[in-house]
């Protein structure tokens, strides 16, 4: 289970999917599948990357327990959990993973030799894992929703304001530094859909996105990536006033 490496088009594109967030939590909130008093379970797919809600995440599918699982997940209608590895490896089993989250939905499938395949899922929900089970030849969690709280929080909206200037500022200076040509003139009007972009933007390791994907509510998330934006764009701009021009990864995107 390896996330498909996009072109640097295909990733431009990806970007434009959060114009349309507001439709994938629409999708979100809608479960076809059985839900025991707050808690569900949820077939989970560790790997060594984080997922945002409203993410586009592409996978390529060839472990016979993914199979069977994404397979179970098309038939059913349901989602799958895209969990980060805290410890381990994705091929194998054992691996130590993180207890929050994110619920992924598939938008498209295609089958490919041996039973393998290709898929493209969308990130849509935060979950909490309470436990796990092996019944079948994956993991599944016993989750329960984690949605960030104080969404109607004055300060909310100043936040937002600043962190979508931010934002774009953060993404020019990377397309000058990187050569890289990223255009996001419009960006989510929708405060907990920009922190969730703006996660995904920011170039950082893993483990630093899955402290923001822990963060509980969308005041504190938003303040904390004021202050990466911040930190992050004067480094940017020290590199380019010292003429380094490019970096070993151009891409603002972290997909693995």
């Amino acid at each position: 289970m390896r996330p498909i490496k996009l072109p640097s088009e295909a990733q431009h594109d990806a970007v434009y999917c959060w114009l349309s967030v507001a439709q994938i939590f629409k999708i979100a909130a809608r479960r076809d599948w059985k839900i025991l008093s707050d808690t569900y379970e949820l077939p989970l797919f560790p790997l060594q990357t984080v997922l945002f809600p409203g993410m586009p995440l592409p996978l390529h599918i060839f472990e016979p327990r993914y199979k069977q699982m994404i397979g179970e997940c098309v038939q059913q209608s349901r989602p799958f959990g895209v969990v980060l590895i805290e410890a381990g490896s994705e091929v194998g089993g054992g691996a130590t993973i993180h207890k929050v989250g994110t619920s992924a939905s598939i938008v498209q499938m295609r089958p490919l030799e041996n039973g393998e395949m290709d898929i493209l899922s969308t990130g849509q929900s935060r979950f909490i894992i309470e436990g796990t089970h092996t019944e079948k030849s994956y993991l599944t969690g016993i989750v329960r929703d984690y949605p960030l709280a104080d969404t109607d929080d004055e300060t909310i909206k100043p936040l937002a304001v600043l962190i979508s200037s931010m934002v774009k500022q953060y993404l020019e200076i990377f397309a000058t530094l990187g050569e890289v040509d990223v255009k996001l003139d419009t960006l989510p009007e929708d405060p907990q859909a920009l922190a969730y972009l703006t996660a995904v933007v920011l170039h950082m390791p893993m483990q630093d996105k899955q402290k923001l994907l822990n963060m509980a509510s969308l005041p504190s998330l938003l303040r904390r990536e004021q202050r990466l934006l911040n930190r992050e764009a004067q480094i940017l701009k020290a590199l380019i006033t010292h003429g380094i021009r490019s970096r070993d990864d151009t891409s603002p995107f972290s997909m693995n």
